[in-house]
């Protein structure tokens, strides 16, 4: 005997659920089958958070200095409290319509 963790899966499906699921999926084979631009007509959508940078180029952050003085440092970028969600729609030629939502302040 040894013990076996149960496999996580999101939610079980009930039977009427996984046939509704196989009527969609022919259902669409079936149109794509019977119309040739029926995938180009359909339209999808993605939202992302997008993170406020303020990068600064190489060329900005030079300093002069003398020869015997220690070399500046610079730290790493991270990700800014600033951020906003980006919604994107697009179809098979590329993207159609996108919007920045900025975040509510508290």
């Amino acid at each position: 005997m040894h013990c076996v963790a149960a496999k996580f899966v999101p939610r079980i499906l009930t039977a009427d659920q996984k046939q509704q699921h196989i009527n969609v999926c022919t259902e669409l084979h079936q149109l794509t089958c019977d119309d040739e631009t029926f995938l180009s007509r359909v339209i999808t959508g993605d939202e992302s958070w997008v993170y406020s940078y303020d990068p600064e180029t190489k060329r900005q952050s030079s300093q002069w200095q003398s020869l015997t003085s220690p070399r500046p440092k610079k730290a790493r970028q991270v990700k800014s409290n600033l951020k906003s969600i980006i919604i994107t729609f697009f179809d098979i030629k590329g993207i159609v319509h996108k919007e920045f939502v900025p975040t509510a302040k508290l």
